[in-house]
């Protein structure tokens, strides 16, 4: 299972907000804060599956080992800027 922590660290690499991840995943606003809470606060497997599957379409790997847990965004895997508002895109300074 993922944690609270893979969950906003893979926001923070796609810059997305809780809003954006929730609609890409799925899910209710509430129940991902749940999952990213630091109390741990329980959410159904299935929604957590669901932002894990979303995460991994955006290009977030997840890493557990025997040293913790952790994410990682595979270059060219995807576009992590798709479907984000204006105001989250990076901008093309020519």
């Amino acid at each position: 299972m993922i944690t609270g922590r893979q969950v906003r660290a893979a926001r923070a690499l796609l810059n997305w907000t809780q809003e954006e991840l929730a609609t890409h995943a799925l899910v209710a606003l509430t129940a991902l804060k749940r999952l990213e809470s630091e109390r741990g606060l329980a959410v159904h497997e299935s929604t957590a599956d669901q932002v894990r599957r979303a995460l991994e379409t955006a290009g977030i790997l997840f890493i557990t080992s025997d040293r913790g847990h952790g994410v990682m965004f595979l270059n060219g895997t995807s576009d992590p800027v798709a479907g984000q508002t204006d105001r989250h895109r990076p901008r093309n300074r020519s």
